[in-house]
């Protein structure tokens, strides 16, 4: 069970340093093996992996979490990484089971976020996909997704257009696996394409050096931070320095 203690929200964008330190931000990430840290005791959101939609001969939903989380002093999404968009009934079942299992157990459920690597062309099926899944999910959940870097630099405008009508947030990574994406300023230069409302997925002990303008843009949101175990972390924040 993670802390239960309501502590301050993150610090104006002047503290943030080179690397990702997690005590100075509060909305995390936190992935299946990854043990709970105290910066979580102070976060105002948290992203819960619940599992994975995985492909085969039928799709079906694989759980992740073995128990239904209990926090009461942070927003919570469920996410689903999803490798297959052939959706069944049976995977909109478990969804909408476990949201309501999640609920009951007193979380405060925002929304569910789906973290699907859509290539940049395929934007407008992927909204497509995004728009029968909000119709499908109770009125009062959010819809969020991850998006790539290249989304912003190379995404199809016409895309993009549809899926701002249908998400309500979008949170760009700019790592990929472990290792933050060399060169991602250059992506992060055009987010000024993006009609959504958008946060920044940062690695915990990564590289990161917001982008000039960014504070200022009306769609930006704040920041995630996904966690590692703090060997991890460490491990990341010596090989960086």
């Amino acid at each position: 069970m993670l802390p239960l203690l309501l502590l301050s929200a993150a610090p104006p964008q002047t503290m943030l340093g080179a690397r990702v330190d997690a005590n100075r931000y509060d909305a995390f990430w936190l992935w299946a093996g990854v043990r709970p840290q105290p910066a979580l005791a102070h976060a105002s959101r948290i992203y819960l992996l619940q599992g994975a939609v995985v492909g085969g001969d039928v799709a079906r939903m694989v759980a992740q979490r073995p128990a239904v989380p209990r926090i009461s002093h942070a927003d919570v999404w469920m996410v689903l990484r999803v490798e297959t968009l052939a959706w069944t009934p049976q995977i909109d079942a478990q969804l909408l089971a476990a949201l309501e299992r999640w609920q009951r157990a007193g979380n405060r459920v925002t929304g569910v976020q789906i973290d699907f690597d859509a290539k940049t062309r395929h934007l407008s099926s992927y909204a497509a996909f995004l728009k029968t899944l909000r119709d499908r999910l109770p009125p009062h959940y959010k819809l969020g997704i991850t998006g790539l870097l290249d989304w912003s630099a190379n995404g199809d405008p016409e895309g993009l257009e549809r899926l701002a009508g249908v998400v309500d947030e979008v949170v760009l990574q700019i790592y990929q696996g472990r290792h933050v994406i060399p060169g991602y300023r250059t992506y992060l230069a055009k987010l000024g394409r993006l009609k959504i409302p958008f946060r920044i997925g940062i690695l915990q002990g990564g590289e990161w050096t917001p982008p000039p303008g960014l504070a200022a843009n009306p769609r930006f949101q704040g920041y995630v931070v996904f966690l590692l175990n703090p060997d991890r972390a460490e491990t990341r924040r010596q090989a960086s320095s």
